[in-house]
């Protein structure tokens, strides 16, 4: 199997697979297929309770589908939910990951659920969020580029919350973003503090500012347009899914 992520930031990974090649992505991730693929959609690995608490906890959908090649060089495309980079991970290490930041997987991949706690409150405002289980590649999507930090022992960063799309290793808690009256005028009240050794990697962009920047053109009637068109459904189903 063969890959290539082209059209970044706008992207899609572009898949060249061999007879027996799998790839499992989320549902409505599929731009393009050839006729020589078979798709199978079907209920997320790892038995009902788990897909269910994925489901409920997180806002992952129920069902997945994966696409089977039933000969060489097979083409496939999939892409993501958000307008900005697609990034492949592999995962040997147990990775967390934002719920809306997973477009699809390789190999023996199964995704859980973890529960946060109200004091962290990681991931924007989710209380859960994705855990992975298995070894393989996972590929991330987030807003804007994606970029990837290597935290060396003891050594700290501060993220915004809404902009995390996926860690290993790394300690992590909230903490308030500077003094008071940064935590009042600066915008940005509080953040997560990740603590090395560990890696992170995190978007560019934040939708919630997209979302509010965009406010003032959405008048009453533009608004009932928009949010039936390309614009509103590409931000508000996104950002549901955070």
């Amino acid at each position: 199997m063969d890959y290539e992520i082209v059209n970044n930031p706008m992207g899609m990974v572009d898949f060249t697979l061999n007879a027996g090649d799998k790839v499992t992505a989320e549902a409505a991730s599929m731009v393009y297929m050839s006729d020589s693929i078979s798709i199978d959609t079907k209920q997320r690995r790892g038995g009902l309770f788990k897909t269910l608490k994925t489901m409920v906890l997180s806002g992952e959908s129920f069902f997945i589908n994966e696409y089977t090649a039933k000969q060489d060089y097979s083409r496939l495309g999939i892409t993501g939910n958000a307008l900005g980079d697609i990034m492949p991970i592999d995962v040997n290490d147990e990775y967390y990951i934002q719920s809306g930041s997973y477009v699809c997987s390789l190999g023996d991949l199964t995704l859980d659920t973890k529960w946060q706690g109200f004091a962290k409150g990681l991931f924007g405002t989710n209380l859960f969020m994705l855990k992975t289980v298995g070894t393989g590649m996972v590929f991330v999507d987030g807003w804007g580029g994606i970029r990837r930090i290597d935290l060396a022992p003891g050594q700290i960063t501060r993220i915004d919350n809404y902009q995390i799309v996926a860690f290993t290793g790394a300690q992590y808690d909230v903490a308030k973003h500077g003094n008071m009256k940064t935590t009042i005028f600066g915008g940005d009240a509080l953040v997560t503090k990740f603590t090395g050794p560990g890696t992170v990697y995190f978007s560019t962009k934040n939708p919630m500012e997209l979302a509010r920047a965009m406010q003032p053109y959405l008048t009453p009637r533009s608004a009932s347009a928009t949010g039936s068109g390309i614009v509103g459904g590409l931000i508000g189903s996104s950002i549901g899914r955070r």
